[in-house]
């Protein structure tokens, strides 16, 4: 996972991502590339909040979202350079159970982590968590490489969703046809105020 935030992204896909007594198969990810990326929380530089994100690579950047939601990006590195890649969906392979009594909304299986905020929700991911080291054994969050079996899915790319800066890099990552990857939606910036006047 260290390595070209995009290439970090694509190899994250299949990746198991445990905790709390869930597992989850990742099917979408998001690279943002530090100081040279307008989307990413380090472009302004290092601060208290985004510190782990500028490595070393492995560990785990959770932050809090429209007051109410937690995401989790993994740190990527090179040691000293900030890039991380927001997991934004899963497919529940263990646990599925505790999954549901903790995302008792979700209709299907399939929207159990269809999101990064459901993600985290479904594995009951917190700010506790914030720079854990997601590769070492007995860590409260563990991530592991996939298993090769069989031919690996199709991997798409696209815009990344609700980014305001950079909005057109293709870094979202995703499987192909997977029904447990997050409905895309193009982020639309607001009118300023004269322009949405009426023309007289």
């Amino acid at each position: 996972m260290a390595g070209p935030v995009e290439e970090a992204a694509r190899g994250l896909l299949g990746c198991a991502l445990s905790a709390g007594g869930v597992t989850v198969r990742i099917t979408e990810t998001e690279a943002y590339a530090g100081m040279r990326d307008a989307a990413s929380h380090a472009f302004r530089g290092r601060t208290p909040r985004n510190e782990i994100m500028f490595g070393p690579a492995g560990f785990a950047y959770v932050y809090f979202t429209y007051g109410m939601h937690w995401c989790m990006n993994v740190v990527c590195g090179p040691d000293g350079e900030a890039s991380a890649v927001l997991l934004r969906a899963g497919e529940v392979v263990r646990g599925l159970a505790t999954a549901r009594e903790r995302r008792p909304a979700a209709r299907r299986d399939a929207e159990l982590a269809r999101g990064p905020a459901r993600l985290c929700s479904t594995l009951g991911i917190t700010r506790e968590h914030y720079g854990v080291d997601l590769l070492a054994l007995g860590s409260a969050v563990r991530l592991r490489r996939p298993r090769a079996v069989g031919e690996p899915p199709e991997i798409e790319a696209g815009p990344r969703v609700g980014v305001t800066g950079a909005h057109d890099i293709p870094w979202r990552f995703w499987y192909a046809d997977d029904p447990t990857v997050s409905t895309y939606r193009r982020h639309v910036p607001r009118a300023r105020a004269q322009e949405r006047q009426p023309q007289l």
